[in-house]
């Protein structure tokens, strides 16, 4: 056998298939005797491949504008991946057909592999790499997004700072601006989403699907829940979490001392105090942050002073940068990196302690030894991100390394658990949207009737807000949440993830050490249980029930009205 150990990662992104094909040939074509053997090989083989794409992946966000990247990334689509895929199905199949007995804790990848089989088709390749391609110019289309403030072009991310303005004239000012940009993309963000559906619907019919919805589930390895499930617990938020979120917005309204809630008056502190400014530099977000996790845990602390070292970390916002925040792994380097869009507020501290669970589960699952075994549960590495932030919120005072005194990291924290309360009804109307979308294709096609649907879908939820005269800018708003262009399903997590993160901190706020120990105990097991047994593990219960909404909501808000009340030993 050719020597397996010669995968340089930093080398990868400019591999060719030429360079891959060998690899895969001989062990596609070798004797199966020693499944580990066979399986570590493969491990090695997938790991390269994926670091390949990551690593250019990487390259097209940080820069949307960088040409060369674009057109290694496109190279990799168009080259590497449906040659890959190929060759993966049949190692796939060589396993399923081998009938030698499967390694420890491989019950659950082997399931997995077994449903990959089933789903793919060759035909699918170019049209799940032409997908790809879209979701990139979606991407450039918004990282595109500048305006004009004050004789100076910042992105329309860069005004965010200027939606917790005091002033109710300058936040109003910064808010238009922001949706007047995004609006002049509407036509083109429509003609995407045409060829995004289109693309799908054949997509699943060439999988013998009869829609799309059926075949992202399995693409997603729902294996634990069915679209059924997800629509219970949007009557569940409706139910238990709206009328709390309706407390909070009306509270809001008087201390605004307003007659109604626009959507400028949403981030701003509705108490007339300034907005938390937590740090001036992304140095000192960095530097902050390390010594928040190192106070937590030094097993933290470490893994992130390694990102520091290893320049795994990019987390300023600057023109023609992807829109978001992500965390992405290097499979080959068994190291994370975080990308994300800083502008000096606090949402940057919650989005980097959140990015930042996802890199720790990156580092806890590094020790399992394959490939198919590392690969965690959306509905769990949510789980990993939220309850990071909830923890880690703890430290977030001066005195145990954070940003703050002690009444801003107590507001920072009551603030953090309104927001969660909030996110729950804007999750099920995001996620709703998306059920009605796949439900109804031909007039989903439509992008006007989309618009109609999300403005009911969002009124129904979520109906205290004043749009008068923003009629457009209500309706459209389904074009600015990137899940739903991008990664088509992908917010339900979120919202099953908050309520399993909740359950993790509240046992944290008994037994600080007991919790942070059997979270990490169960992002070291990455894919090798059921969801239900990972949230276990993790101190929680997997479930979509309105019972543990409500105690859920109860902890929140009681944290919220006596903030001083919560002890953590």
């Amino acid at each position: 056998m050719r020597s397996w150990a010669g995968f340089v990662p930093e080398n990868l992104p400019k591999w060719s298939w030429q360079d891959f094909e060998p690899y895969y040939a001989e062990l596609v074509g070798a004797h199966l005797h020693d499944m580990h053997d066979f399986l570590s090989k493969w491990t090695e083989l997938s790991e390269a491949v994926d670091e390949s794409f990551s690593r250019l992946h990487v390259a097209v966000t940080v820069n949307t504008q960088d040409e060369e990247a674009k057109n290694r990334y496109q190279t990799f689509l168009s080259d590497v991946y449906p040659n890959a895929e190929e060759q993966e199905q049949a190692l796939k199949r060589r396993l399923l057909e081998s009938g030698q007995e499967m390694p420890a804790r491989f019950e659950i990848p082997f399931l997995h592999i077994k449903q990959e089989v089933e789903l793919f088709r060759s035909e699918n390749l170019p049209l799940l790499v032409e997908e790809r391609l879209l979701e990139n110019e979606y991407d450039k289309t918004i990282g595109a997004q500048t305006v004009n403030w004050n004789g100076e072009e910042i992105t329309v991310t860069q005004l965010r700072p200027y939606f917790q303005d005091r002033n109710r004239a300058t936040r109003e000012e910064a808010w238009r601006a922001a949706l007047a940009r995004q609006m002049q993309d509407r036509e083109a963000i429509n003609e995407l989403w045409v060829k995004f559906l289109s693309l799908r619907g054949t997509i699943a019919g060439n999988a013998d699907f009869s829609d799309y919805r059926s075949y992202r589930w399995k693409q997603l390895m729902r294996l634990d829940y069915t679209p059924a499930d997800c629509k219970e617990f949007h009557d569940a938020i409706r139910k238990t979490v709206v009328p709390a979120a309706a407390r909070l917005y009306e509270k809001r309204r008087d201390a605004l001392g307003v007659t109604t809630l626009r959507p400028w008056d949403l981030d701003v502190d509705p108490y007339g105090r300034p907005p938390l400014k937590p740090f001036r530099e992304v140095s000192d977000l960095t530097s902050t942050c390390g010594a928040i996790f190192s106070q937590m845990d030094e097993r933290l602390g470490a893994y992130f002073r390694r990102m520091e070292r290893e320049h795994l970390l990019d987390l300023d916002n600057r023109k023609n940068k992807a829109p978001g925040g992500y965390c992405t792994d290097f499979p080959a380097s068994r190291k994370p990196f975080i990308f994300m869009n800083a502008v000096g507020i606090h949402d940057d501290v919650q989005t980097l302690l959140h990015e930042a669970g996802h890199a720790f589960h990156t580092f806890e699952r590094a020790s399992l030894p394959y490939y198919q075994q590392q690969h965690t549960p959306m509905e769990f590495a949510e789980v990993a991100s939220m309850a990071m932030e909830l923890l880690a919120g703890d430290f977030l005072e001066s005195e145990s390394g954070g940003f703050y005194s002690r009444e801003e990291a107590l507001r920072a924290r009551t603030e953090h658990l309104e927001k969660t309360i909030l996110f729950w009804p804007y999750m099920a109307v995001v996620d709703a949207f998306q059920h009605w979308v796949y439900e109804n294709p031909t007039e989903a096609q439509d992008p006007c009737a989309c618009d109609g649907q999300w403005r009911d879908i969002w009124n129904s939820f979520m109906g205290w807000i004043d749009w008068s005269g923003l009629e457009d800018e209500l309706a459209t708003g389904w074009q600015r949440k990137l899940h739903i262009h991008t990664v088509p399903f992908y917010y339900v997590e979120y919202g099953l993830a908050q309520l399993g993160a909740l359950q993790v901190w509240e046992r944290s706020l008994t037994n600080r050490s007991g919790a942070l120990d059997s979270y990490l105990s169960a992002l070291s097991l990455g894919g090798t249980v059921s969801l239900p047994q990972l949230y276990a593990t993790a101190g929680a219960v997997f479930t979509f029930s309105s019972s543990a909404l409500a105690k859920a909501v109860s902890l929140a808000e009681s944290a919220i009205e006596r903030p001083e009340g919560i002890k953590n030993p």
